[in-house]
């Protein structure tokens, strides 16, 4: 029973030790890529933003439609994304109002789930790992409760 349970064990031991040293060095550059993308806007720094980003990105967020009230998805390329940022982006955020919190929440291969609190919003992003190189593909994201009601969104859609 006994060499039942250690050749059940083993393999499982086998993989969760294999590969610490990239997975470290995998979340520090995600962890990385989505303050690039947080810091970045918040200081209006294009190429930093830039960096971040994959040509391909898709951002989107529900925002009511202003002729039904309904909701519907607005989308934002990543050139649309690095031009509200050379515009200014969120440099006119207070420096003490700023966060950029990230919280991995998934990790696999080259694949990686991320989630960034910003001040008014929340970010979740879909990472890839392209060429060594960790960059922002997918951004789906959500004003606070505070902010909706300081924009006057509805809370439900």
């Amino acid at each position: 029973m006994l060499r039942i349970a250690l050749l059940a064990v083993l393999p499982l031991a086998m993989w969760t030790s294999s590969g610490t040293d990239s997975t470290l060095a995998d979340k520090e550059a995600i962890k990385k890529t989505a303050l690039d993308y947080g810091q970045g806007w918040y200081e209006g720094d294009a190429d930093r933003m830039e960096r971040a980003l994959h040509p391909d990105l898709a951002k989107r967020a529900l925002f009511p439609d202003p002729r039904t009230k309904k909701g519907k998805i607005d989308h934002l390329s990543a050139m649309g994304l690095v031009q509200a940022v050379r515009k200014g982006g969120g440099t006119r955020t207070p420096t003490e109002k700023r966060r950029t919190d990230v919280t991995i929440l998934d990790v696999f291969g080259n694949a990686a789930n991320v989630k960034l609190e910003m001040h008014d919003w929340i970010d979740y992003m879909h990472m890839s790992k392209i060429d060594g190189k960790w960059v922002i593909v997918n951004v789906l994201w959500e004003f606070t409760p505070e902010a909706k009601k300081r924009y006057g969104i509805p809370e439900e859609l």
